[in-house]
């Protein structure tokens, strides 16, 4: 492992889990990007891959979910939806051109809502923090 590799995982390891949530968004975002590019130039494999690994993330943010809460059963729904669209637009290429750029804009509202989520946790501890102390 080269010290590049060796600092990306080191990095990765010291998240936390909404820093990581936000990068696996990002990843599925960037893929999806990548895909359309492709599909542009007609690279196939590129297209593939891309698509293939957003399917991946999605299927792992399934596996994430704490099905405990019940805000995890509407996501899982969604990221079952974003999966069926990934296989389709797999499949057809061309004629599902368009759907690329709205399962990216799906993920994009998946993932600000996120944020905004984890800011709202953030200021509340810093505020139950600054109670404590006074």
């Amino acid at each position: 492992m080269n010290i590049y590799q060796k600092y990306k995982e080191d990095s990765i390891y010291s998240m936390s889990s909404s820093e990581l949530l936000d990068l696996l968004y990002e990843e599925a975002i960037g893929r999806l990007r990548k895909a359309e590019l492709a599909l542009e130039d007609k690279e196939y494999a590129l297209f593939d891959d891309c698509l293939r690994r957003t399917s991946k993330i999605v299927r792992y943010l399934i596996d994430i979910l704490d099905m405990r809460q019940p805000i995890s059963y509407d996501l899982r729904r969604i990221y079952d939806y974003l999966i069926l669209d990934l296989s389709k637009i797999k499949a057809g290429r061309e004629r599902e051109r368009k759907e690329i750029a709205r399962i990216s804009h799906i993920l994009s509202e998946l993932r600000e809502a996120f944020q905004q989520a984890a800011r709202k946790v953030n200021e509340e501890r810093m505020l139950s923090r600054s109670e404590g102390r006074g």
